[in-house]
């Protein structure tokens, strides 16, 4: 199972997340209020372990922009959060050539939770149109990773808010050979499990779920998903 913990701010909790056994760190540079400059994260990544991905998310369509910020700040992947963009997706795979990964992010959307309703909120975008995208990215072959996150209104990551989980088993079982599948949205320490087990996803990745305010996570429950994770794929 590999596991992302993102919206990192600080030196000490990427380096604890690597400590504990984090596959990959990410790192906020679309608008957020986890939201950290090259210059910020180009003092963190040299700490790391070179095992661990240092992935920085994205919300833009300027490829030199993210190539730079890439470069500077010392990344091994990108994920573009934005939507689909395959002009994107092709200049970023042709300048990085393999040196950097890609992630490509897709939204299921989901509606506004009440109240009464806030653990399994209705679906309002189709699997089908998440498959149909699945599948031309698998074609393009510009990335074998695709991270599917929950879009609450206007916010498209940190909210907080899981998919619709038991409508998405089809979506993730049926994904194409050779396309690893990523859980995003609303994971915390109490339902990853569940996720998984629902799920059968190649990777999750938290980030408000563990934190004690935006931007800084809280060591106990950072421990604890990462276990929760690990024991949930455990023979």
């Amino acid at each position: 199972m590999w596991i992302k913990i993102c919206g990192n701010t600080t030196l000490e909790d990427a380096q604890l997340a690597a400590q504990l056994g984090a596959d990959a760190v990410g790192f906020v540079f679309a608008a957020s209020p986890r939201q950290v400059t090259a210059a910020q994260v180009a003092a963190i990544t040299p700490h790391l372990p070179s095992s661990v991905e240092r992935v920085g998310v994205f919300h833009s369509s300027d490829a030199e922009q993210i190539a730079a910020i890439a470069i500077e700040a010392g990344l091994t992947t990108v994920q573009l959060h934005g939507a689909l963009d395959e002009e994107l997706s092709r200049r970023l795979s042709n300048q990085f050539n393999g040196s950097v990964r890609i992630i490509q992010t897709l939204h299921w959307t989901v509606s506004q939770p009440s109240p009464s309703d806030a653990i399994s909120p209705a679906t309002e975008l189709p699997a089908a149109q998440l498959a149909s995208q699945i599948e031309r990215i698998a074609r393009l072959g510009f990335t074998d990773r695709i991270l599917i996150d929950s879009k609450v209104g206007a916010a498209t990551g940190g909210t907080g808010v899981a998919f619709d989980w038991a409508s998405a088993r089809a979506l993730f079982a049926s994904v194409p050979t050779g396309v690893s599948l990523i859980v995003a949205g609303g994971l915390n320490t109490e339902n990853v499990a569940h996720a998984i087990a629902h799920l059968k996803p190649w990777g999750v990745d938290v980030s408000s779920g563990i934190e004690s305010s935006p931007g800084r996570k809280d060591p106990a429950l950072l421990a604890r998903f990462i276990q929760s994770a690990r024991a949930a794929v455990a023979p």
